[in-house]
C-alpha cells in the first residue's frame, strides 16, 4: 500500500493512493460519513502502532467507499490537495546515517567508510513535503547540497532489538532528501546545524508498507538535478544493511512509533564533483527509489 498525508480544505487527513488514478482515497472522512469501523486511527503514526491491522482497516474502509454509488465523494485529486511529507512532525529528531556508502564517504574524503555506524539528526522542523519550493538559504550556506535516501519508518517501540527481529519493528519506507549545508557542517564542526535548515529534509511522495518492499538492500536510488543523473546507486551497496542500524541504534536509543531513520546516501554528491556543484535557486532536485515513486523539489530564494 502507498499512503500519503495531505490537507484539504484545511484539513489534516491520509489515506491509500487510488490505483491507477492521480488521486488519493480520504480515509477519514470515509470513516466518518460511513462509521465502517469501530474506531479508526486519527493520524498514520497513531494507526502503524497496530501493523497490519491498520493496513487492513484501511483497506476495508477504501472497500467500503468502492461499493458506493459514488465513490469518488472520497476521492481526492492530487491537483486538489496539499502534499505533507507521510509523516509530518517525528516526535524526536530524525535519525540519520552518514557514510554508510564505501565510495560516498571516499568522495567526502575518507579512504574508506567508517566501521562502526556514523549517527546525526535533524531537527523535526527541517521536515518538508514533496512537490514542495524550498530555500537556497542564500543568507546563510553558499553550499547547499543534495543527498539522496532510502528513508525507513519504524512501527512500534522497541530497545535492543535483535537482528532476527528487525523488521518487525518496520512499518514501511519512503525517500528523503538529505539537504545539507556543507559550509555551516564544517564551520560548527558537528552536522546538526549544517543538516538541520528549515525545508532540509523533503520526504515522499509516498509511505510504502513493507509488504511491498521485502527487500531493502535490493533498491536503485537515484538522484537528478535538472534532470542530470548525480547519483545512481543501489541500497545493496550499504556498509550497514536496514537490519544492522535498527539493531545498533536500539542499543542505545528507544525507538517509536514514527521515527524516521535516513540510510545514508550513494556517491555523486555535489560536494564530490570537481568542481563542486551546489545547488542555486531554479534548480529541481528530483530522488527516485524503486518500488516507491520519486520526490520533487524545487529550489528558490524565498
Amino acid at each position: 500500500m502507498k499512503i500519503l498525508s495531505f490537507r484539504y480544505n484545511n484539513i489534516l487527513s491520509f489515506g491509500p493512493k487510488v490505483k491507477r488514478e492521480e488521486a488519493v482515497w480520504d480515509v477519514l472522512a470515509i470513516q466518518k460519513e460511513l462509521q465502517v469501523l469501530p474506531s479508526y486511527a486519527a493520524t498514520i503514526v497513531e494507526g502503524m502502532t497496530n501493523g497490519y491491522e491498520f493496513v487492513e482497516q484501511t483497506r476495508k474502509l477504501v472497500r467500503a467507499a468502492q461499493q458506493l454509488e459514488d465513490p469518488s465523494q472520497f476521492k481526492r485529486d492530487f491537483s486538489e490537495i496539499e502534499w505533507l511529507a507521510p509523516i509530518p512532525r517525528t516526535t524526536k529528531n530524525i535519525i540519520c546515517i552518514g557514510k554508510n556508502y564505501n565510495e560516498h564517504a571516499k568522495e567526502m574524503g575518507a579512504d574508506h567508510a567508517p566501521e562502526d555506524i556514523v549517527v546525526f539528526t535533524k531537527a523535526p522542523t527541517s521536515i518538508a513535503a514533496d512537490e514542495q519550493t524550498l530555500s537556497v538559504h542564500a543568507d546563510i550556506t553558499s553550499a547547499l547540497d543534495y543527498e539522496g535516501e532510502l528513508a525507513v519508518v519504524i512501527a512500534k517501540k522497541g530497545k535492543n532489538i535483535p537482528k532476527s527481529l528487525a523488521f518487525d519493528y518496520v512499518f514501511g519506507y519512503t525517500i528523503a532528501n538529505d539537504i545539507t549545508a556543507r559550509d555551516l557542517q564544517t564551520k560548527h564542526k558537528q552536522f546538526f546545524l549544517g543538516k538541520s535548515l528549515d525545508g532540509a529534509c523533503p520526504m515522499g511522495p509516498y509511505l510504502v508498507t513493507k509488504d511491498e518492499i521485502p527487500n531493502p538492500q535490493n533498491l536503485t536510488v537515484v538522484t537528478k538535478v535538472n534532470d542530470e543523473v548525480r547519483q545512481n546507486g543501489s541500497t545493496g551497496d550499504m556498509m550497514h544493511t536496514v537490519e544492522e542500524l535498527i539493531v545498533e541504534i536500539s542499543k542505545i536509543v528507544t525507538l517509536e512509533p514514527g521515527d524516521v531513520i535516513l540510510t545514508g546516501t550513494p556517491a555523486g554528491v555535489g560536494k564530490g564533483m570537481n568542481p563542486p556543484q551546489f545547488l542555486k535557486a531554479g534548480d529541481i532536485v528530483k530522488v527516485s527509489i524503486e518500488g516507491i515513486g520519486t520526490l520533487v523539489n524545487r529550489f528558490a530564494n524565498n
